[in-house]
């Protein structure tokens, strides 16, 4: 699997997708959006959205969490074929 994560430091959503990732032993290449020319515009240009974290997985863009609802833990398990545990509050 080819996975791309773009993302930022100062994002919160970004560094949950890349806890979730590291938890599962899921590597990835990142790409800051603000250090990596061109790279905020190029999830503008794919997405129509200034949302990151973004995913690309085998060249499919994906956004892995939804605002409001933070994470798509069940999701992102399922379509990248982990097993996620169940969350305990």
């Amino acid at each position: 699997m080819d996975l791309i994560v773009y993302s930022a430091k100062w994002c919160p959503d970004c560094r949950e997708a890349k806890r979730f990732l590291a938890k599962h032993n899921i590597s990835y290449k990142e790409v800051d959006i603000e250090h990596t020319p061109g790279a905020a515009h190029e999830v503008i240009a794919r997405t129509g959205k200034r949302a990151i974290p973004q995913f690309v997985i085998n060249g499919q863009w994906v956004q892995p969490y939804r605002p409001g609802e933070g994470f798509l833990y069940d999701e992102m398990s399922r379509l990248l074929g982990v097993e996620e545990g169940p969350v305990h509050i």
